[in-house]
């Protein structure tokens, strides 16, 4: 297995749980990224500010690490731009007919045992794996 990163990989985990607990806990919201974005793209009343913080906070620590450490953004992804505007636009289309992201479901749905977001996730991932699957080793990579 290639970047095999239990450390890093655990600690970026604990860190994700945290902010998400600590956004439930102290402020009663849900960290879904895609209804925080979608907050500030169809504001809401007196609800986009922390929205706004909350994005401006996830893009300033991608870009601290990509002044400080950026060895932490090298990988090897040899796709097209075309095939990653389509990757996109599929995940943005998945994640509005599954009414939530990865995070909201995957990390904050399932923390609070919802059933709804145990079986979207389970779809996320199924559907992420077959597709892997597919492009990899039945159409060769070759998008």
């Amino acid at each position: 297995m290639e970047h095999f990163t239990p450390l890093p990989s655990l600690l970026g985990g604990m860190l994700i749980g945290l902010s998400a607990s600590m956004l439930l806990l102290c402020d009663g919201k849900i960290a879904g990224i895609s209804g925080i974005l979608g907050g500030i793209i169809q504001p809401i009343t007196h609800d986009t500010l922390w929205r706004i913080v909350f994005v401006a906070g996830l893009l300033s620590g991608g870009f601290l690490f990509q002044l400080f450490a950026p060895e932490v953004f090298t990988f090897g992804l040899e796709r097209s731009t075309g095939a990653l505007i389509l990757a996109g636009l599929f995940v943005g289309f998945g994640t509005r007919l599954g009414n939530g992201c990865t995070s909201g479901h995957g990390v904050c749905g399932i923390s609070r045992l919802s059933v709804r977001s145990i079986v979207a996730t389970v779809t996320f991932m199924a559907t992420g794996i077959l597709t892997v699957f597919v492009i990899n080793h039945l159409v060769g990579g070759a998008l």
